[in-house]
């Protein structure tokens, strides 16, 4: 087991397969146009698959497949295929914007895909539209619902949550996915890269997400699954209602953060607030053996000291007022969620 500065072990990995989106969500990528990577700087499947193997026989337990979004990347259920046999892998997961899910679920159900989480912020079609800046509601509901009918379970909806945009769909959200069967995960609106124009007083907190929704249901909190997990969990009272909410602003879980991420063109990063990234790529095509990867991968995460998020509230509550553009990160595009 690989254990960080704070014995934080490496169990998780998010590999971002593409820094290219077709929506441009206010929140992660706002801007029209971005410096895309080439085709070449871009980790092939052999690599990814080459890497993914060595971080499980480090201790990797769980792979999520990120983007970008990660079904623009062409023929991604091979990637998959190659993905989901690895021994000692015991979840294989993807997040998407869903939508292009309708045409990829049945490929990406056959190749060993076993759960998908689909961002939905809102279910007003105007709304989701200006959220994302090109979306199409409809198109990302069928995504939803074919998941469903291909057997991905399960399915879960990641809702970012800002305040004065799309605060008054919380309980919206949680009828509609009490009523298909569907987990949700309410986010609390972060300062993720460098372009967002975050600010806290866009941020609903936790204790007013969960607020709202006891208003209308009762909820019986029942933690984090596996202890590790960016969120925590509640079940409806009722039964029906799988809820959760990370709260990476105001009640930071850095104490137990156990993922790493590899960006799209090949860097390791050890927190979604990373400034930079160490480059496996290079390695690779300078001849790396497996042996000096692992131990690349073995020394980065060793030295890991990331708590971003724990210094952030500590900023906040300090009285000295927290600047986010002040810390440099690494965009959403190359890094992914």
């Amino acid at each position: 087991m690989q254990l960080d500065t704070y014995r934080r072990p490496l169990m998780d990995l998010r590999i971002s397969v593409t820094d290219r989106c077709n929506f441009r969500c206010t929140y992660c990528m706002p801007l029209d146009e971005y410096d895309w990577l080439g085709k070449k700087e871009i980790l092939t499947f052999e690599e990814i698959v080459r890497l993914a193997t060595l971080f499980v026989q480090l201790g990797v337990e769980k792979i999520r497949l990120t983007g970008g979004e990660p079904l623009v990347r062409k023929d991604l259920e091979k990637l998959v295929s190659q993905l989901s046999p690895l021994p000692g892998l015991k979840d294989l997961c993807l997040t998407t914007n869903g939508s292009l899910l309708a045409e990829k679920a049945p490929a990406l159900s056959a190749a060993g895909l076993r759960r998908v989480s689909v961002s939905l912020d809102t279910l007003n079609p105007e709304k989701f539209r200006a959220m994302t800046q090109r979306g199409n509601l409809n198109k990302v509901l069928e995504g939803l619902f074919a998941a469903k009918r291909y057997g991905l379970r399960p399915i879960k909806i990641n809702a970012v949550i800002e305040r004065g945009v799309n605060d008054d769909d919380i309980l919206d959200l949680v009828d509609f996915s009490r009523k298909n069967g569907f987990g949700i995960r309410f986010i609390e609106y972060m300062d993720v890269g460098n372009s967002n124009g975050w600010l806290s007083e866009k941020v609903v907190s936790k204790a007013e997400i969960l607020s709202r929704i006891t208003s209308h249901y009762g909820l019986r909190e029942t933690g984090r699954q596996g202890g590790s997990a960016p969120s925590v969990d509640y079940q409806v009272i009722d039964g029906a209602g799988d809820i959760g909410v990370i709260a990476s602003v105001t009640e930071p879980f850095c104490s137990s953060c156990t993922r790493a991420r590899l960006t799209a063109d090949g860097k390791l990063v050890t927190c979604l607030f990373s400034a930079r990234g160490h480059d496996l790529k290079a390695l690779i095509r300078n001849g790396a053996s497996d042996e000096e990867l692992r131990d690349v991968i073995s020394a980065v995460w060793r030295v890991r000291t990331d708590r971003y998020s724990d210094e952030r509230l500590e900023a906040m509550k300090s009285g000295r007022g927290y600047e986010a553009k002040a810390h440099k990160k690494i965009e959403m595009i190359t890094l992914g969620g």
